[in-house]
């Protein structure tokens, strides 16, 4: 059994397409799951209780950590590290294997211009600093050789799956309504995006593979695009101009002020006003992969998306 916790999401839905290439025996776990395969064993569970994470966990080979929590540093703070501390016990305790789907919020400032697996936890936002939190827990019991446990790290993403995707809400869904895209601080600097389904494909691939574990991943992600090359991609897609509004550092905090969303990527704009590299060559080299390219990434989202519509 390969378990799934947070499983309805972007990155679980994917994921649990991802698996069946390894087992038919999958468990998607999330408040109200919904199966993605015709085979997959569903579980209800508020993975915020710790028996419920308990039992969510029983009888796993391997246990994937894709849990979004709600985009607030008082969320993160809050709920994080309890709940990691709940999934690495029930790991232990039924010797289970896990796989935490990781972001980069923990790596700060002048550091994302080259973010790679050896690069320092060194966070500088509050959400960045819950991330590093829960980081430190599961590397701390990986080197006391508690656990086995693989971090699976990805930039932000992008796919057919709209949910949480900075990019699909700030360029396709703006464009596709005939508005100018969005972009912050700085739309000529490069900023790595992932794609879904193959951050979810190379994710299953570390879960099943022994040598994996007890190291940090990379996950596989095309070069950088500025953000105008981002928007020149979907726009030609949509068959839309490619217009792009950029809304500066000061006008993120201002705005913040009667959008949340942009009050919680004010301290995110680290991101966005310098280059922002994800560097995933350990993974292309010992695995000898490729990563899909940006436009064929794109060409199969946007047409995902007009197939889905009524």
């Amino acid at each position: 059994m390969q378990t799934i916790l947070g499983s309805s999401g972007a990155i679980g839905t994917s994921l649990a397409k991802s698996l069946t290439a390894y087992t038919k025996e999958i468990r998607l776990v999330s408040r109200n799951p919904k199966k993605v395969n015709a085979t997959d064993d569903l579980l209800s569970a508020d993975l915020t209780n710790r028996e419920q994470v308990f039992f969510a966990v029983r009888g796993s080979e391997v246990v994937y950590l894709t849990v979004g929590l709600p985009y607030r540093a008082e969320a993160w703070e809050r709920l994080w590290p309890a709940l990691m501390q709940n999934v690495i016990d029930a790991c232990i305790e039924h010797r289970t294997r896990l796989v935490f789907f990781d972001n980069t919020y923990a790596i700060g400032e002048n550091h994302v211009r080259h973010i790679t697996e050896d690069s320092p936890l060194s966070p500088t936002s509050r959400k960045g600093q819950a991330r590093a939190q829960v980081d430190r827990m599961l590397i701390e019991k990986i080197e006391k050789g508690r656990l086995l446990a693989v971090i699976a790290r990805s930039p932000d993403f992008f796919g057919p799956i709209k949910v949480n995707s900075a990019l699909m809400a700030m360029v396709y869904d703006n464009l596709a309504k005939g508005q100018k895209a969005m972009w912050l601080c700085n739309a000529r600097v490069p900023h790595s995006v992932g794609y879904t389904p193959e951050l979810a494909m190379a994710t299953a691939k570390l879960g099943n593979t022994s040598s994996a574990f007890n190291q940090i991943w990379n996950l596989p992600t095309a070069p950088p695009l500025t953000g105008e090359e981002w928007v020149r991609l979907f726009a030609a897609e949509l068959n839309a101009k490619p217009r792009v509004q950029v809304l500066p550092g000061w006008g993120i905090k201002l705005l913040g002020l009667f959008v949340p969303i942009l009050r919680e990527m004010d301290e995110m704009k680290y991101q966005y006003d310098r280059p922002c590299f994800f560097d995933s060559a350990k993974y292309e080299q010992t695995f000898k992969y490729a990563p899909v390219s940006s436009g064929q990434a794109v060409r199969e989202t946007v047409e995902a998306l007009k197939q889905a519509q009524p």
